[in-house]
């Protein structure tokens, strides 16, 4: 079922799809219910326009060609020199060069960081541009939240606790993230400054295949760029499990 926060009067309510129109969900409804179930609350906050507030939150790095795209686009930018010669090694042989793709590690497990949960904003609202970003970029990402706890969990027991999914929009400082990777400590303030999800969630059911979506990114009511969720290294079902291992995950 499709959800979503609209704004009535001076605070927010849900409400969901039927298919026709959108209908405010009642309290103690079967559909209140089930949007509390799928995105792992007892209770809803009318006054925050985000349908449910992460208590925590990773970022999983899952296409190999997000990273080799990330990482021309800065080359390109601040390291003009290393962008011939990698541009110079594509043409020669066809091949990515290997300083723009991703590490080992990455090839063999699902790689995350963790980021601010407390900086989360949703449609509409207004993010103030941090200072220090001359850079600034956004990700069009698949966002999933848990409805259920994990442990120790099977890919198969990981994919089966996600509740729904939301668009997720991961912003990023790019002239000051390479340098904090390179920290040994991963992204900083180039990440935590914001992040935002759509006021729209939908449930599990809703999406038959996650790794065949298709979406477009429209600035300023011009379409920049299409994507699709297909090729990825590690299915979400895998990551999450990766994540619980010997670490309690909660909705």
């Amino acid at each position: 079922m499709r959800f979503r926060k609209a704004k009535k009067a001076d605070k927010y309510i849900l409400q969901f799809f039927d298919g026709v129109a959108w209908q405010e969900a009642q309290p103690n409804s079967e559909e209140e219910k089930q949007f509390l179930h799928a995105t792992g609350q007892d209770k809803i906050d009318l006054s925050d326009a985000k349908p449910f507030a992460p208590k925590s939150y990773r970022d999983f790095m899952l296409f190999e060609q997000h990273y080799i795209n990330s990482a021309t686009q800065y080359a390109k930018t601040n390291k003009p020199f290393a962008y011939k010669i990698a541009n110079f090694y594509q043409k020669l042989t066809g091949k990515t060069h290997p300083k723009l793709k991703p590490s080992p590690l990455w090839y063999k497990q699902p790689i995350f960081y963790m980021g601010g949960h407390l900086n989360f904003y949703s449609s509409n609202e207004n993010i103030l541009k941090p200072d220090y970003a001359d850079i600034l970029d956004y990700e069009l990402e698949i966002g999933f939240v848990l409805s259920k706890p994990l442990f120790n969990a099977t890919a198969k027991q990981a994919e089966k606790a996600i509740g729904g999914y939301v668009v997720f929009n991961d912003f990023s400082a790019r002239n000051v993230q390479m340098e904090e990777m390179q920290s040994g400590f991963g992204p900083q303030k180039s990440k935590h400054f914001a992040n935002a999800i759509s006021s729209e969630f939908v449930t599990k059911d809703e999406i038959q295949d996650i790794e065949n979506l298709q979406g477009t990114i429209t600035i300023n009511g011009k379409i920049v760029s299409t994507v699709n969720s297909n090729s990825m290294q590690f299915s979400l079902g895998e990551a999450l499990a990766h994540v619980s291992k010997f670490e309690h995950l909660y909705p």
